[in-house]
């Protein structure tokens, strides 16, 4: 009886908070309340896919979600992105019976790293996607080792891991499991015989602590690596981008399927291969994978075009408290060929707690943007003065730099130049709407 109203108590709640535009996390918190082990007593689908990591999650559910259901398959997925257990307990009670039966054929889950062993204490997932390890939000989750034994529990003997071949943290989540399934990017076009960033978290090996050598890299620790001192090194990949070139926007996943990209990002190519990855282990063919990922273009706001003044920008959502995702955007910048200009916005760090602390900022590698083809570099926000002191430590001339202490007035300011060249806004989900609510947004 506690299954049956924890369910009816979540399914009202959830109706009530629709109509209200509110969360989905509260029907979940209540529910638990009522039944705290709902979650092990439901039904669930054959399949469940739970996807995980510091970066990529949200974009890569979306792509699996879109393959599996282009290839028949019913999902029902957390689209709005709610990944603690509270979240995923009302996406799954809402999608139940009121015997406590799940609908659909699989149940997909963007899982927060820090919880994800609560939210499968109570069941495990059939697969399990793990992209990555980096610095991130440190004020909550401290370094990525201690993310790494946040996420160890959550691991059941009986789940097959995807695993990022080339993160070497991620790596280690195989050590004593036998279901283990890799993906990972071959020695390519981006790939450099160098270490580039502020720091280096793959110095030191994940195993042993002893000195990492890397064969290649493919951007900050992720590449081709071995210990020196008790030889742990990168597994032989399942699937594997096998070519890529970002400047025709195109990749090859295991020699024989060309992809072309909507999104000329490293990120979107890894996003892709572990969408690609664990499709395939759920039965999907390479031609249904190839027609739904060709030129995909991500509907969670991720990427966002619009116009300005004469400006035609484009927003790079760039999580803050993660210098990976910035340096991967400001890359992306560094790479175009025509005239630009880039905004800089850090006026709420995050949406769901507050905090002041910026130290992060000094982890980002602001000098990509020192480029001849970067004309402007326009600072905003509360945190501004904290922008403006990162950038005098850059080589960018100062006099390529301007300083707004809101967003609207930078928008204004932008709008008024009178300058047509592309516009790229760097900035997170906290302060995307605050941009986008004041231009005009474009189509496809």
């Amino acid at each position: 009886m506690r299954l049956f109203f924890a369910i009816i108590v979540c399914k009202l709640l959830r109706f009530i908070g629709k109509l209200a535009g509110k969360g989905s996390s509260l029907p979940g918190q209540y529910a638990l309340k009522i039944c705290p082990d709902a979650l092990g007593r439901v039904k669930l689908p054959p399949c469940v896919i739970a996807v995980t990591g510091s970066n990529g999650k949200t974009s890569t559910v979306e792509m699996i979600a879109a393959i599996l259901r282009k290839s028949g398959r019913t999902v029902v997925y957390n689209e709005e992105g709610s990944n603690q257990i509270e979240g995923v307990a009302t996406l799954i009670l809402c999608s139940s019976s009121l015997s406590g039966r799940m609908r659909g054929d699989v149940l997909l889950l963007e899982s927060d790293e820090r919880y994800a062993r609560r939210t499968f204490r109570w069941f495990h997932p059939t697969h399990f996607v793990i992209t990555n390890l980096y610095r991130d939000q440190l004020t909550r989750n401290g370094h990525p080792e201690w993310v790494y034994n946040a996420i160890l529990p959550a691991i059941h003997p009986e789940t097959t891991l995807a695993l990022n071949a080339d993160d070497p943290l991620v790596s280690l989540f195989a050590q004593g499991h036998e279901n283990v399934k890799w993906f990972g990017l071959e020695e390519c076009s981006v790939s450099t015989k160098e270490h580039h960033g502020v720091y280096h978290d793959g110095a030191r090996c994940p195993a042993c602590q002893g000195r990492m050598e890397y064969i290649c890299y493919h951007y900050e620790h992720i590449g081709h690596y071995q210990c020196a001192d008790c030889g742990y090194r990168r597994h032989e990949t399942d699937f594997a981008v096998t070519a890529l070139d970002l400047e025709r926007g195109t990749l090859t996943i295991d020699g024989d399927t060309e992809i072309s990209l909507a999104f000329k990002s490293i990120y979107n190519v890894y996003n892709i291969l572990a969408a690609w990855s664990v499709c395939s282990l759920a039965g999907v063919d390479k031609e249904t994978m190839a027609s739904v990922i060709n030129n995909y273009i991500l509907k969670n706001g991720r990427m966002v075009r619009f116009t300005l003044g004469e400006h035609h920008g484009t927003l790079l959502t760039s999580k803050h408290e993660n210098s990976v995702a910035y340096d991967t955007n400001l890359n992306y910048i560094a790479r175009a060929k025509a005239p630009c200009q880039a905004l800089i916005i850090v006026d709420a760090i995050s949406r769901k707690y507050f905090t002041g602390e910026t130290s992060w900022l000094w982890d980002i590698d602001f000098d990509q943007l020192n480029c001849e083809q970067v004309k402007k570099i326009i600072l905003c926000g509360k945190y501004v003065h904290d922008l403006a002191m990162r950038f005098d430590y850059t080589a960018i001339p100062a006099e390529k730099i301007a300083c707004y202490d809101a967003v609207p007035q930078a928008a204004a300011a932008l709008a008024e130049d009178g300058g047509r060249e592309d516009l790229y806004v760097v900035t997170c989900f906290s302060d995307r709407d605050k941009l986008l609510n004041l231009v005009k947004k474009e189509e496809g």
